[in-house]
């Protein structure tokens, strides 16, 4: 059995509930988990080691001045992807939080690939390992995630794109710890606000400042 196999195996989605609380709860929560691309070619993809909350009544989210067609997903349910497009070059993708009504949504900013490496490597060429997957744009080039993914059940194994619990959750977290806060990144509104977290151990986070926890 293939490593990705072997992963996919001992992959239980994490449930709907788990997304029902306010995104920078969820996004704490969802540090260590597997974000996993089932592909034709077999499943890639590895642990959130960085999460962005964006949350209800917040001028840096998409929701924020009523729903679209661009951001609809975002009003629910939870455990749905969120996919956009970024700058006219970038694909993020985000899981969906709150009971459908209230728009808010985590920013999956980095993963740290534990299967189908390869595959990942052949959509995205990269010289140093850790640039693979080390920020949203990244990622979802090297997980091939796009518009195709908005709204997919992120709560079902047979998903196209789905998150799912790792077993190893508190070794992976002892390893790759302690969690550290900042303020999110890449925006103008709102920036100072406290709801970027990540993993300081973990060599795939795209930019390290802020206080640990």
């Amino acid at each position: 059995m293939s490593r990705a196999k072997s992963f996919i195996t001992v992959a239980a989605p994490l449930p709907a509930a788990f997304y029902r609380p306010s995104a920078d709860v969820v996004a704490r929560a969802l540090l260590g988990h597997w974000l996993i691309r089932n592909t034709p070619d077999g499943p890639c993809g590895g642990a959130i080691v960085e999460a962005e909350a964006y949350l209800k009544d917040d001028p840096a989210a998409h929701a924020f001045n009523g729903e679209t067609a661009r951001n609809r997903v975002m009003w629910g349910p939870p455990g749905r992807a969120y996919v956009y497009f970024i700058y006219g070059n970038h694909w993020c993708v985000n899981a969906v939080c709150q009971p459908a009504g209230i728009a808010e949504a985590v920013l999956i900013r980095a993963i740290e690939p534990v299967m189908g490496v390869e595959l990942m490597r052949a959509r995205r060429s990269v010289s140093r390992e850790h640039d693979l997957t080390n920020g949203p744009g990244k990622l979802c080039a090297a997980m091939d995630i796009d518009r195709d993914m908005n709204g997919v059940d992120l709560c079902d194994a047979k998903s196209p794109l789905f998150i799912a619990r790792n077993p190893r959750l508190k070794s992976f977290m002892h390893e790759r710890g302690p969690m550290t806060t900042t303020p999110r990144i890449g925006i103008t509104k709102a920036s100072a606000l406290p709801l970027r977290f990540y993993l300081a151990g973990s060599p795939f986070v795209s930019r390290k400042t802020g206080r640990k926890k």
